[in-house]
């Protein structure tokens, strides 16, 4: 093992970014007296909403479904067999990557019979170069700060021993998600398409931060 002297030092990162694409999740509902009655009206109504989605494209990346049930409802004394209704949902999740489009889909699906919106909830692609560019400035914070400190030390660097990845964390600034249910009563007949709602992206910010040891010449105390 090496007997150079080392330096071990913190580098960090924080970087702020718009988000990338906005996730919703909609929960499409049915409630009836008859368990086949409540599937096909939330089989009906969650056609619907898919084909309300899947109309805009490419601005949609992902459409899935998440989930589904159908659950009886007991009377008060929950007697077998003492069941007064059905209800039926499906859970769908959806994936947005053009903002321009957001404000009135949210707006159109809250819109529709026995729906509920949850969202948005902004973020930025797994995949995004700002995860990147987060970890190297905390790499280069690191390098810069070993050698502010050798160099105080009348020292300079001579490797690298270590460099460990504290991780990096994703936070979105302040504003809330957007909850919207429509009326359980039917809306045929309404005359017009609901106003989109207005909608401000919310700012990610991203962390990183390494842990890194160099070894540096020896000290030269003396002139210090």
């Amino acid at each position: 093992m090496s007997d150079a002297p080392m330096i071990s030092v913190r580098g960090e990162a924080v970087l702020e970014a718009e988000p990338e694409i906005a996730r919703l999740s909609v929960h499409v509902q049915s409630q009836e007296s008859d368990r086949r009655t409540a599937v096909d009206r939330l089989t009906e109504r969650n056609q619907r909403c898919l084909d309300l989605v899947k109309s805009y494209g490419e601005a949609v990346e992902r459409l899935e479904t998440g989930g589904l049930s159908i659950t009886p409802l007991l009377k008060y004394k929950r007697r077998e067999g003492d069941v007064r209704a059905y209800r039926g949902t499906v859970w769908i999740k959806i994936t947005v990557s053009d903002f321009g489009i957001l404000g009135e889909l949210i707006t159109r699906l809250g819109d529709m019979e026995r729906t509920y919106v949850d969202g948005p909830e902004w973020e930025l692609r797994r995949e995004s170069e700002v995860y990147g560019r987060a970890a190297r400035q905390a790499a280069h914070e690191a390098v810069e700060r070993a050698r502010s400190y050798a160099e105080a030390l009348g020292s300079r660097l001579t490797g690298l021993v270590e460099l460990s990845d504290e991780g990096l964390g994703r936070h979105q600034d302040t504003g809330g998600p957007v909850q919207l249910a429509a009326a359980y009563g039917g809306l045929a007949g309404a005359p017009e398409e609901p106003e989109p709602i207005d909608l401000e992206p919310a700012t990610q910010i991203v962390r990183a931060a390494v842990e890194a040891r160099f070894t540096v010449t020896p000290p030269d105390l003396d002139t210090r």
